[in-house]
């Protein structure tokens, strides 16, 4: 077994510098012995079994369980080096590669019931494991980092600024956010902009706060409990952060089409969501099984055809490459640093499972194809400025706002 998992992992691994150490005690190292060393172990025969005949997900399964851990170094530095090799998966994952990506779309059919068992698997957790690691503001989703130095709360609202400017939101306007999460941004539009907002969410717990929230500002924003499919009305505006990853391809032009009949005429809508930079993938099976049940990250060109299709015009794409991983870093650093509540709060199986979940993530982002995409649409031409000009314009006026009208601070699940 040792010569055998020597002999795929060397030749999977050509950058960094990693050692490892097998269950019976060998020693061998992989990489070219560029940037920090960094070392793990096998405790197990049975999991560098697994590892070789499935490590996509047993990688995260063995490190969640305690079978495989990191002697020198962080579990993000191994990601780091893993994630980073010039092919995206050892010779040996791509027939399970294969079998993953011919039935993704059974995988990601979340039909109404089986969208809101998967949303709560997530989002419907103890509300006190979010705040070990999210800004106070409660956002779960990419940061718009404007410097390098940019705090996350800052880089949080600089986002939520961002997506305002490019909605053109005006007073009285209607608005629908479609997966509210916990209302930050439904609140800072309807408290920076005046419009009437709506959002909707299938987490009963996000649901929960977002109405607590809205009542304690005294705000117009209403949040409900209800898919997108459902929803009935007309809006100036419609808003998407961070929900798309979850609706499903074989979806895509449901939601587009739904979008498209609830935008007013003369409306603009805005998706923010994760996106693949190098065409259609399957979802990472740890994650599917552990994370994001039903979750797929739609590759550009998915999402296009899908809009296309629907009749809505695409007015601007903008795309986010490294925000996502900054975002992520500074949460996996705010979880680490308060670890052992997450330990309380749940055990250490889990603790390990998110700190997993958190540096692959970041590293996807830094090392491998993912980004995030902002497309703006309209329903005709002439409904949005000819130039980008304007979202600058707006998003000084929101800064102006924002400092006359500081939010009070409020901890996530608090």
């Amino acid at each position: 077994m040792d010569r055998l998992l020597r002999r795929f992992l060397s030749g999977f691994i050509r950058h960094g510098s990693i050692s490892f150490t097998t269950a019976s005690g060998a020693r061998f190292s992989c990489g070219d012995g560029s940037g920090t060393p960094v070392a793990v172990r096998f405790l197990t025969t049975a999991t560098e079994i697994r590892i070789l005949l499935n490590p996509e997900l047993a990688l995260g399964e063995a490190f969640t369980n305690g079978t495989f851990v990191v002697e020198q170094g962080t579990i993000a530095d191994a990601l780091a080096i893993l994630m980073g090799q010039p092919e995206t998966l050892p010779r040996f994952a791509r027939p399970q590669w294969w079998a993953r990506y011919l039935i993704r779309h059974v995988r990601q059919l979340n039909w109404r019931g089986r969208a809101r068992h998967n949303v709560a698997h997530h989002y419907d957790l103890d509300g006190k494991l979010y705040s070990l690691f999210l800004d106070s503001d409660l956002q779960y989703s990419c940061a718009y980092f404007e410097t390098p130095d940019t705090s996350l709360e800052d880089a949080q609202l600089a986002k939520k600024r961002h997506l305002a400017a490019k909605l053109l939101v005006g007073t009285g306007q209607h608005v629908l956010d479609i997966g509210s999460g916990w209302g930050g941004l439904g609140l800072y539009l309807a408290e920076t902009t005046g419009a009437d907002v709506t959002g909707v969410t299938l987490s009963s717990e996000q649901l929960q706060v977002s109405n607590a929230r809205a009542a304690d500002k005294n705000l117009a924003a209403r949040f409900l409990l209800q898919d997108y499919r459902d929803v009935d009305g007309s809006f100036d505006r419609i808003v998407s952060v961070g929900m798309f990853e979850h609706v499903g391809v074989d979806f895509y032009d449901a939601f587009f089409k739904r979008c498209a009949e609830l935008l007013t005429d003369d409306g603009v809508m805005v998706l923010h969501s994760i996106g693949r930079s190098e065409g259609p993938d399957a979802t990472n099976p740890w994650i599917a099984k552990y994370i994001f049940p039903g979750g797929y990250i739609p590759a550009l060109s998915e999402v296009l055809h899908a809009i296309e299709r629907s009749g809505l015009l695409v007015c601007d794409i903008e795309i986010l490459r490294l925000h996502y991983a900054e975002t992520l870093k500074a949460w996996r650093e705010r979880f680490l640093a308060r670890r052992e509540e997450a330990v309380r709060l749940y055990d250490e199986r889990f603790a390990r499972m998110w700190e997993f979940y958190l540096a692959a993530s970041e590293m996807a982002f830094r090392k491998q194809n993912l980004m995030n995409l902002q497309i703006q649409l309209t329903k005709r031409q002439g409904v949005v400025p000819m130039t980008r000009d304007y979202i600058f314009q707006a998003e000084a006026k929101l800064r102006a706002m924002e400092k006359g009208r500081k939010p009070r601070l409020r901890i996530a699940g608090g």
